[in-house]
């Protein structure tokens, strides 16, 4: 198996949320807590500004303040990854290069949303901002919010750019994550973005997992890696796998992930408000079932 020498980025990254206010603001003093909390934990990495951290519904100036406050408070103690996504190439180049002015150490970037464009298209894309900046990036595959699917040929492709070095594959199918493995794996450092998929893609010689279900769980995500990857433990490794996969396979199959996610939050005693609109909180029932599925998980009442 194809493997990496003194690898920059690897381990457990936090997808982050972005804390909210009951006003729908920006809650910057719980992004402190929650940042010295995920490190307290043992996580790897942070990444603001993903999915999970609704970068979609924040404006240019509540991007910038994130990742400022996230930069400030994390003090060189992790890497931090900055998603930089938006509809076109013009404005992923601009908040590109904002973001690594500010101090960030890499980019996750994913095709841009809603134009749908080619693979042909998507190349030059993704050489204008790798030719605009001068730290790496993270390609972030996941066609069920892009409507793009970057396949293991196209991806490949892109290792022809310098500052491409990561992949977060987010499809879920293991054969993906064995492939990339296979083909780049001495060339490209493969994230599982898959939660139900965690455990196969460690085994497989994944070199992280980038998940927001993190937030939820920190201690638990980094429990795993250190099992699978660290102690080579895979025994534990299962065991330890199939006792959070029902908060996993619950959040992810959620149709409500970012949702999901603030509410476990929540429930674990680390709040960080109600996603921002259009997005509610999740019904109370919804809320229940997970405050007893993590309960179950956790060993204590919550």
């Amino acid at each position: 198996m194809p493997t990496r020498q003194n690898e920059k980025f690897t381990g457990i990254y936090t997808a982050m949320v972005t804390p909210m206010k009951q006003d729908q603001s920006v809650d910057y003093k719980i992004l402190e807590k929650v940042v010295d909390y995920q490190i307290e934990q043992g996580i790897h990495g942070l990444i603001p500004l993903g999915s999970t951290g609704e970068f979609y519904a924040l404006t240019d100036q509540e991007r910038d303040k994130v990742i400022e406050v996230v930069l400030k408070t994390v003090a060189g103690r992790v890497p931090v990854l900055a998603g930089t996504n938006a509809a076109s190439t013009q404005m992923v180049v601009e908040y590109s290069r904002r973001a690594e002015k500010a101090g960030v150490d890499g980019l996750l970037l994913a095709p841009p949303y809603y134009s749908l464009p080619t693979l042909d298209e998507l190349y030059e894309h993704y050489r204008a901002v790798n030719d605009a900046i001068g730290i790496p990036i993270m390609l972030y595959n996941y066609p069920g919010r892009t409507g793009v699917d970057m396949t293991c040929d196209f991806i490949e492709s892109l290792m022809e750019l310098d500052r491409v070095r990561y992949v977060k594959e987010s499809t879920g199918q293991i054969a993906r994550i064995s492939d990339l493995i296979g083909r780049c794996g001495d060339r490209l450092g493969v994230f599982c973005g898959g939660d139900t998929v965690a455990l196969e893609s460690f085994a497989l010689g994944a070199i992280g997992w980038v998940g927001g279900i993190a937030n939820v769980l920190p201690a638990e995500h980094v429990e795993l890696y250190n099992l699978c990857v660290i102690q080579k433990d895979y025994d534990a490794a299962r065991d330890h796998y199939y006792k959070i996969l029902p908060a996993l396979r619950t959040i992810e199959d959620s149709g409500k992930y970012t949702q999901y996610v603030k509410a476990g939050c929540e429930i674990m005693g680390n709040p960080v408000g109600p996603p921002r609109g259009p997005l509610h909180p999740v019904s109370s029932d919804a809320y229940e079932n997970l405050k007893e599925i993590l309960s179950t998980i956790s060993g204590k009442g919550l």
